[in-house]
């Protein structure tokens, strides 16, 4: 019973210090405090997706939504200067990377100017949010471009037939089941997604041209779909530098005329939790604390019953 008292306890003072952790280690820190200039670094890192992305159990991630709120908090924060935009993806939604890229530009019309700073990947979303900002550095061997859509579909008709599935549907008219999986898609509805996907593409393509100062068709002789190396994009004006995140820290710092070193606020970093837990997602991090606590309270009640009956 002491054993298991003293499990109890111990559970309870990690769990409790890790919830105090979130309050400690704020995700922004707060720069309005003094009135030095400062640059601010906004991450975007995976897929760019809209809304709030995934949610857990302490905090929000991934998603344009929490993206949205920090651009706004650089906005309105009159100690920062201009922003880094340090870009880890491969790319996302056509709408969510067009919602974070007009916010980008309202962000610029402010007066506060916005550097790219491409990371391992900065492609298709990725590249359409860089194409949306002042000035883009990338590392030689950074992998962007892949400028273009697609929309997927699958068909699995044959197999659905094999397994002896069969789906049957009541429409209220005749393509409200497109790209359904269960059947090939017709000629008319491949027309009406082609023309979708050439929308978008088209779209694409005004804010790359608009943003590097490009011919449109130029832009699309590039917009193939293909991916290109740091080097090779600043050789075809994708990109203006090649350096890392400090080279931009510093080409910005001297953009906006702060001498010296520039003080720097992070924003959207990990708070306490996940940095204990990795930088996963948060609700991967949620699912961990949980295990956690449970094999902890489960090893409690092993400690107390008598095995071997």
């Amino acid at each position: 019973m002491f054993k298991r008292s003293v499990v109890l306890f111990l559970a309870f003072i990690i769990g409790l210090s890790m919830v105090v952790s979130l309050f400690i280690a704020p995700k922004v820190k707060d720069s309005k405090l003094t009135a030095a200039d400062k640059i601010a670094i906004i991450y975007v890192d995976g897929m760019i997706a809209g809304g709030r992305g995934q949610v857990g159990l302490f905090t929000e991630s991934g998603g344009t939504d929490a993206l949205i709120r920090q651009l706004h908090s650089a906005r309105d924060d009159a100690a920062v200067k201009a922003v880094v935009l340090r870009i880890n993806s491969p790319g996302g939604t056509v709408p969510a990377s067009q919602e974070v890229g007009e916010e980008l530009k309202k962000l610029r019309a402010a007066g506060k100017p916005v550097v790219t700073s491409m990371g391992d990947m900065a492609a298709s979303g990725g590249y359409w949010l860089a194409a949306c900002t002042d000035k883009i550095y990338a590392n030689p061997a950074t992998i962007t471009g892949s400028l273009g859509v697609y929309m997927p579909y699958s068909n699995w008709e044959e197999l659905y037939q094999k397994i002896g599935v069969r789906q049957e549907k009541i429409k209220s008219g005749p393509h409200k089941d497109i790209l359904s999986p269960d059947r090939p898609l017709t000629a008319e509805e491949r027309a009406i997604i082609q023309v979708m996907v050439d929308d978008m593409y088209n779209q694409f393509v005004e804010v790359i041209a608009e943003g590097r100062g490009l011919e449109p068709d130029r832009v699309r002789q590039l917009a193939d779909g293909r991916i290109y190396t740091g080097r090779q994009a600043k050789e075809l004006g994708l990109v203006d530098e090649l350096g890392n995140m400090y080279d931009a820290i510093d080409g910005t710092a001297a953009m906006v005329g702060i001498a010296g070193k520039p003080e720097i606020v992070e924003y959207g970093k990990m708070n306490a939790l996940e940095m204990l837990l990795g930088a996963q997602s948060t609700i991967n991090s949620g699912q961990l604390l949980l295990t956690y606590f449970t094999e902890m309270l489960s090893t409690a009640g092993r400690a107390a019953t008598p095995q071997g009956y």
